[in-house]
């Protein structure tokens, strides 16, 4: 998930009211008299202040500044956006929830985070806490908001909260020269581990989501609790079957990697034959040569996780009006098929018969060669909700 400011200043999360740019400051985390004369004024262009908060790797940030910064300020020149990264993964989102909530708690009426982008893993707590503004009906986009998890996200009603950037996948990436007959489904993943021991790797769950994804899939998998585990009720006597699951999981002879970056990585050098990565990531290594383009991308029945990252507006955004006009833009069909779809290899956030349509036919079949949308359809999963989440991971370091 290099760095291109848009004012002269470093930013870290961490630093507050002393980081800034002439009279502006970052968020802590980080006339002519006479009728004819007024009538024939010209009007000068609208300056907006922003300051936009991402969770997630090195390449949301550069996302927002190397690409849909620039574009912002063609529209509104002079307008000054100044873009912190909170941190990779849930921690990321999580220290966005402490800055707003510790605002809200010392009762401040402007907080200084206008607009975020989120993991799912936080709405729960953004929601509950009143924090989040209810902006989408206020949107440009509104009617391209179709996705399942924009109106509910583990377990949660985001309706009306959130707008996805995009919908990531985590997919099998695998040697097609050695592994000739590619597994249908996790009965046939499982005995292909076993006859090619150390020739699959994964990150467990530490350092990545890929890795979290294969865990909760097996999960999934083994004790048929798909629907419960990602839509909820909660029911704690779910979990009964996972220590059985979850140790037959861990026995299976495969190679631990140290990330999402290292699953790649020696999936590339010829050290593992197969393992689960983000479809971005793959994309975008091919791309830049680090992958060989011939390996292949597959999703197994019943499925594999994937997530959306949201568009979400602070309820006492000091800037709310910057922040709407930056939303409409970043989640506007010409961004999504640009930067979304055919930059960073993500599947869109909004409505795709409206962005697919302005994505070129090489884009298209990047994005698609290998995970057709029919594959999507019938075998993306979500991730479960919060609890089921947070008692999966600790009995997977347990078991």
């Amino acid at each position: 998930m290099k760095k291109m400011r848009n004012v002269l200043c470093a930013l870290t999360f961490t630093m507050v009211v002393s980081a800034g740019c002439g009279n502006t400051t970052a968020p802590n985390i980080a006339s002519t008299s006479g009728t004819n004369a007024a009538a024939t004024a010209p009007v000068a262009p609208k300056k907006y202040e922003l300051n936009l908060v991402t969770a997630g790797d090195t390449n949301m940030t550069d996302l927002q500044e190397k690409t849909v910064v620039g574009e912002f300020q063609k529209k509104y020149a002079g307008s000054q956006i100044r873009v912190v990264n909170s941190g990779a993964g849930d921690g990321g989102t999580q220290k966005i929830f402490e800055k707003l909530k510790a605002q809200k708690d010392a009762g401040k009426s402007e907080w200084d985070i206008d607009l975020a982008i989120v993991h799912q893993s936080g709405m729960q707590q953004l929601i509950e806490n009143d924090l989040l503004d209810k902006w989408v009906p206020q949107s440009a986009n509104k009617q391209h908001v179709v996705s399942p998890d924009s109106k509910n996200s583990l377990g949660t009603n985001v309706e009306g909260y959130v707008i996805p950037l995009f919908h990531s996948q985590v997919a099998f990436a695998y040697n097609p020269d050695k592994v000739k007959k590619f597994p249908a489904n996790f009965e046939e993943l499982t005995d292909w581990i076993k006859a090619n021991p150390k020739r699959f790797g994964y990150n467990g769950i530490q350092n990545g989501a890929s890795g979290v994804a294969f865990a909760t899939a097996y999960t999934y998998w083994k004790s048929g609790d798909y629907k419960t585990m990602s839509q909820g009720p909660f029911d704690a006597a779910l979990e009964q079957k996972w220590p059985a699951i979850l140790k037959e999981l861990k026995a299976l002879p495969v190679t631990y990697t140290n990330g999402n970056n290292g699953t790649l990585d020696m999936l590339n050098r010829g050290e593992i034959d197969m393992g689960p990565v983000w479809v971005d990531m793959f994309n975008l290594w091919v791309d830049e040569g680090r992958m060989n383009p011939n390996f292949g991308l597959k999703i197994l029945d019943p499925g594999m996780p994937g997530q959306p990252m949201y568009v979400v507006i602070p309820k006492n955004a000091k800037n709310k009006d910057a922040a709407l006009q930056y939303a409409d833009l970043l989640t506007s069909p010409e961004i999504q098929a640009k930067v979304i779809v055919e930059k960073n290899s993500w599947y869109p956030g909004i409505d795709a018969t409206v962005v697919l349509p302005k994505v070129s036919e090489a884009g298209k079949k990047k994005l698609f060669k290998d995970i057709t949308a029919e594959d999507l359809n019938k075998r993306g999963q979500s991730f479960p909700i919060n609890t089921y989440f947070d008692h999966l991971k600790t009995a997977y370091e347990k078991n």
